[in-house]
């Protein structure tokens, strides 16, 4: 089962590789106000969702000796998450995207990150 976990978690950083490199790679689209829902938004965003609800299975379950879940943490990361979700599915077929939407979905992804680092605890 370890092997699985190891291969999620390193799909769920794929996934967010794909989020916020497709936010990164238009920033100066963006602050013109030409950036739009990229692709690859949309599948980063739905991989860290299947990754990350399976990984909390995976260790909600107790399949793997040792590791604790965070319930607290779980449900905040995943709000944010389907918040991100959202915007990228209302605005993916829009040839302009409104700048706060990409500001939006960078700033929340980023929040995500933060929020797996620094929070810690039970």
């Amino acid at each position: 089962m370890q092997i699985l976990a190891t291969i999620l978690v390193i799909l769920h950083f794929i996934g967010l590789s794909f989020l916020l490199g497709s936010f990164l790679v238009q920033v100066k689209d963006i602050a013109k106000g030409k950036g739009r829902v990229l692709r690859g938004m949309i599948d980063g965003a739905l991989l860290q969702l299947i990754t990350g609800l399976a990984l909390t299975g995976i260790y909600s379950a107790h399949l793997i000796d040792g590791e604790e879940v965070n319930n607290a943490k779980i449900a905040v990361k995943l709000v944010v998450l389907l918040v991100i979700v959202a915007l990228v599915f209302v605005y993916r077929k829009r040839e302009v995207a409104p700048s706060w939407v990409l500001w939006a979905i960078g700033g929340l992804t980023t929040l995500n990150v933060v929020l797996a680092v620094a929070w810690t605890g039970k």
